[in-house]
């Protein structure tokens, strides 16, 4: 509700947005979905910052045959992806924790299909793969302008710990799963992910 004045409260505005942004997020399960980037990285968040961390999470669960996506999950999906996005929201707001520093996140869906999750972390290692643009150039004679993918620097997900293992064995980063669901897990020394 708006304060007397008729505008919002400081906590409300700085929730304002998110809710649209996640609103507009579910509404993106049909193949219809528009997002400024949805034509490379459909059912993705990206928020700018100094320092980006990747994120995996079932926002929609698995789609029937054809189809990598189902249903938006509220619980297991949108309520993590949002405890993500307020942990980063908080650490940013603090000038103590990292002064000068902005935490950014680049967030996908697994659609809660391991092998759909597989194919969206290859995002993360774009900014690993060099690019030899020396030879390109544009019909007038310049340069190509490539938007370099940002580097991301840890992983926090998948929920599923086979999701984790297939996305860990190509990411060869530290990734946390957020949620522990096979007792695997519990030898480290076997897995390069450390399980929050």
């Amino acid at each position: 509700q708006p304060g007397k004045d008729g505008r919002l409260t400081n906590m409300e505005s700085a929730n304002f947005p998110l809710f649209w942004f996640l609103s507009l997020w579910a509404l993106g399960s049909g193949p219809g979905w528009v997002h400024s980037q949805a034509a490379t990285q459909p059912h993705s968040i990206k928020i700018e910052g100094d320092i980006t961390l990747g994120g995996l999470f079932p926002v929609h669960s698995r789609g029937p045959a054809g189809v990598p996506c189902g249903e938006v999950k509220k619980e297991k999906g949108i309520h993590r992806m949002e405890a993500m996005l307020y942990a980063l929201d908080q650490i940013n707001s603090d000038p103590d924790l990292l002064p000068n520093i902005t935490l950014g996140a680049r967030i996908l869906d697994t659609c809660s299909r391991d092998t759909y999750a597989l194919e969206q972390s290859l995002t993360f290692v774009q900014a690993l793969i060099q690019k030899d643009t020396s030879d390109v150039r544009c019909s007038n004679g310049e340069p190509p302008i490539i938007a370099k993918p940002e580097r991301v620097v840890a992983v926090i997900g998948a929920s599923a710990s086979s999701v984790s293992i297939m996305v860990a064995n190509v990411l060869r980063l530290f990734a946390g799963a957020f949620a522990k669901s096979v007792p695997v897990w519990e030898d480290t020394a076997e897995h390069s992910i450390v399980v929050l």
